[in-house]
């Protein structure tokens, strides 16, 4: 668009004030261009928010199935056997369109949300919730949004919007809110409280180093890929995995089936495609609805009636994630 040959008015004059030279004609060319332009970016926010949505209600409906799946599978068996099941359904479409791979250093970043994210937070997450209540894990693992708002704001130097850390603070008070309501009091254990922070962590490192793959790779390749270097790191629990798939009963085997393919095939490429459009610091601050969206879905599948508190901090996370789209000035 800013190349031109002629010595009269250029296509890249037009967008600004007519050139007092002859040949008005092309002045306005550029123009229809903007809109274009402008045209094209209404479905890319489109597809975000939609592809945002459908990542957390399915991240949410992750909690119910972890819960219902949990006395059957041991925290490393369903983390392999979710990757394993994911690995498989997302290959079959990823595949057929692979042309390249990852060569030299390209491998560095995907090993390390690999491992770190597919493997180690689903591990840690898993074995977390053996030991803490529903609440206190939530607010555990609501940390991750403002770790990933810090370290993209310094590290992917997407600065710091007054309005995105206004929201995450007021959404996080929300996840509180729905902590402190949760009708289980157990006891925190302090291990289980270390394994939640270190899933949160873990979690936050692997969005921001995610993100450029994402400019290399498209979303469901680099969602595979990572999928794939999970699996092998959790293939000494292979042999666990075995003996609690023949043990297990039909319905929880069939919830790990679920597990690997919504929340993991489909809910992290969407994950990855709104990643590809959205800073990490605006989308990371969304999964301040799965608690909400968690609660819901507990209450019409499991039949767990929320408390009041969690309907108001529901609504307070509503308004958090709202503010955070707002822009400053």
């Amino acid at each position: 668009m800013a190349t031109t040959a002629a010595p009269g008015p250029t296509p890249s004059a037009g967008p600004h004030e007519g050139s007092p030279h002859a040949a008005p004609a092309p002045a306005p060319q550029p123009a229809p261009a903007t809109r274009s332009v402008a045209n094209r970016s209404a479905p890319v926010n489109k597809l975000g928010v939609a592809a945002v949505a459908v990542t957390v209600v399915l991240w949410a409906s992750a909690f119910v199935g972890i819960r219902a799946v949990g006395p059957s599978f041991s925290p490393g068996s369903l983390t392999l056997g979710r990757l394993a099941i994911a690995a498989v359904v997302l290959g079959a479409v990823v595949l057929p369109k692979l042309r390249n791979l990852p060569r030299g250093r390209e491998w560095w970043p995907i090993l390390a949300y690999g491992v770190m994210w597919f493997g180690g937070y689903n591990v840690a997450l898993n074995a977390a919730e053996h030991m803490l209540d529903a609440g206190t894990a939530a607010l555990l693992i609501n940390v991750n949004p403002i770790l990933i708002a810090v370290m993209a704001g310094v590290i992917l130097k997407e600065g710091f919007p007054r309005w995105l850390i206004i929201g995450s603070l007021i959404a996080f008070a929300g996840v509180a809110v729905i902590a402190l309501g949760s009708g289980q009091r157990s006891t925190a254990d302090v291990l289980g409280v270390l394994l939640c922070l270190l899933a949160a962590v873990l979690a936050a490192v692997s969005v921001i180093v995610q993100k450029p793959v994402l400019r290399k790779f498209p979303a469901a390749q680099a969602t595979w890929f990572g999928i794939m270097i999970g699996a092998l790191c959790c293939l000494p629990f292979s042999g666990q995995l075995v003996g609690e798939l023949q043990q297990a009963p039909l319905p929880a085997t069939l919830g790990v089936v679920y597990l690997g393919i919504f929340p993991t095939a489909i809910a992290f490429t969407t994950w990855a495609y709104a990643l590809s459009l959205i800073d990490a610091g605006k989308l990371a601050a969304t999964t301040y609805l799965v608690p909400g969206t968690t609660i819901l879905i507990s209450w019409l599948v499991l039949g767990e009636v929320p408390t009041v508190w969690g309907l108001v901090g529901g609504v307070i996370c509503l308004v958090g994630v709202g503010l955070t789209r707002r822009k400053s000035r």
